[in-house]
């Protein structure tokens, strides 16, 4: 059985139950986050619900590695930054839900969506899951800090929205080093998803006008 085979073999088994941890992880980091006067039992167990979930994300990663039967190096992580990325950055584990539609359809045989219409829907939730995944972490690094201007959820809610629509206000702003490292990675999955949903739309535009360009006129 070659390595294509053994990996969607893999997919198929665990792409959904690591999809619920990922939904795991963010509830449990979220509680963490939002509840910070819960009992200190309940902390650690919030804590040990991520660290277990993020090793249930680093055995997936390692099982990956050995399937493609490469070496660990910047080659397999530019070819697999997505996996690469989710691994560092955990909270954006749920990106990979594309995966998962992947796994659905092998098993229907048959795409419910156009291409378009998976890309806006995708780039729907993609930016839905990061602008609440940044907005907790940049809270979680920004709530305490001395001359912080986001105090508070919403302040960190509303500074996520102006970055991932590139408004950028400027009436909140992030000032540790912290917070401002997850607004670079804001900023730039912020464009990406933007120029995704942009492009996917002018692209169906054309098409739909170039369909009804070509229909011979009626009589």
């Amino acid at each position: 059985m070659d390595a294509d085979s053994r990996l969607a073999r893999w997919e198929n088994r665990s792409e959904v139950p690591l999809f619920l941890a990922s939904l795991l992880y963010l509830g449990a980091y979220a509680a963490h986050v939002l509840r910070p006067g819960l009992p200190s039992w309940a902390h650690d167990l919030l804590l040990t619900v991520v660290a277990a979930a993020w090793a249930a994300f680093l055995l997936d990663y390692l099982v990956r590695l050995r399937i493609s039967g490469r070496r660990f190096g910047p080659r397999y992580v530019r070819d697999h930054l997505l996996d690469t990325t989710v691994l560092v950055l955990p909270l954006l584990r749920p990106l990979r839900m594309v995966r998962l539609y992947q796994v659905m359809q092998r098993r229907r045989e048959q795409a419910r969506l156009s291409l378009y219409g998976r890309v806006i829907a995708y780039a729907g939730l993609s930016a839905l899951l990061l602008g609440f995944a940044g907005s907790l972490a940049v809270y979680q690094q920004e709530r305490y800090a001395p001359g912080a201007t986001i105090r508070t959820f919403g302040d960190s809610v509303w500074w996520t929205c102006s970055t991932l629509t590139t408004v950028g206000y400027g009436d909140v702003v992030p000032v540790t080093g912290g917070g401002r490292t997850i607004a670079v990675v804001v900023m730039f999955l912020g464009l990406a998803l933007l120029g995704a949903v942009t492009g996917s739309f002018s692209s169906w535009l054309i098409q739909t006008f170039t369909r009804d360009d070509e229909r011979p006129p009626a009589r």
